[in-house]
């Protein structure tokens, strides 16, 4: 029987940001924030990853929390727990497809140690809170020696498993606009099992005034090299009356728009074909919630 183990390491516990930034700063790129620690622990002992330095964020408390101001939005730190979502009543009033995603996100055991923070920096192309982020206009919020800098969230992934965060700098949290009156969302996935990595995901945010798509923001997950906006499909839709027909024509154009590639799980074709499939559930779903 082969036992792994992890390799050696400093461990340190800042207690304030600015603690933490002199910690990275000091290792020079050779430390790894750990949160949650679902994802990095296991790469860790797969050897992938061999940090000389873990830095846990879990003890400051300016990265964790979840507020809600009706002018500024809600704010998440990013060391936030999947469970303090779940826990969350602004969460389950006013982002429904954020709880929806909380409900699709792993085992309980999982949702108690991992993070929003950590969901996003390992910048998986199917990385759940990705795409209802993207869809929901999203800001990600970064501090580093040069002071702080806010990136909208589709800016900030730049490639399979990379994002715009330098070695020394800190992810510290999220800004997510207020729903507009009549806005309904949704959050749909499909994976092997109820609690696994998404296969594909779609997230929807639709706003409708008298029938009429106002505005509208749609993400797609594990159906691009990166999660992806559906920009093509939320034009289609926007300024239309919202018809069956003008739905499933959205859902083929972002089913057209997506760039899946063949892997262990899922061919291409497959996954666009599931594309279709979810983005019109989740497009329907979205609007049945919405106020008009």
């Amino acid at each position: 029987m082969t036992t792994r183990t992890l390799p050696r390491f400093e461990y340190l516990e800042p207690t304030t940001i600015e603690e933490a930034l002199s910690i990275l700063n000091r290792y020079d790129g050779r430390a790894k924030i750990l949160a949650g620690g679902t994802d990095l622990l296991v790469s860790m002992k797969l050897r992938l990853l061999k940090p000389d330095c873990v830095v846990n964020i879990m003890k400051i408390p300016d990265l964790q929390g979840v507020s809600f101001n009706p002018k500024s939005g809600l704010h998440i730190g990013a060391a936030t727990t999947i469970r303090a979502l779940e826990e969350s009543d602004v969460i389950a009033k006013q982002y429904l497809l954020l709880a929806d995603t909380v409900r699709s996100f792993g085992s309980a055991q999982v949702r108690n140690m991992a993070t929003v923070g950590g969901n996003i920096c390992n910048a998986s192309p199917g990385a759940d809170f990705a795409t209802p982020l993207l869809a929901l206009d999203a800001q990600v919020k970064i501090v580093g020696p040069k002071g702080a800098r806010t990136v909208t969230l589709d800016r900030f992934f730049t490639g399979p498993d990379q994002c715009a965060l330098e070695p020394d700098e800190l992810l510290t949290g999220f800004r997510v606009p207020a729903p507009k009156p009549g806005t309904g969302s949704a959050f749909v996935k499909i994976g092997r099992v109820a609690v696994d990595l998404s296969k594909v995901n779609v997230a929807a945010v639709l706003t409708a005034e008298r029938g009429v798509c106002e505005d509208v923001g749609m993400a797609l997950g594990a159906a691009a090299p990166t999660p992806m906006r559906a920009r093509n499909a939320e034009a289609t839709l926007k300024g239309q009356k919202i018809t069956d027909k003008t739905v499933e024509t959205a859902a083929q154009v972002a089913s057209d728009e997506s760039k899946p590639r063949t892997s262990l799980r899922s061919t291409a074709e497959y996954k666009r074909e599931v594309v279709k499939t979810l983005a019109e559930r989740c497009l329907k779903l979205a609007l049945s919630r919405g106020g008009s």
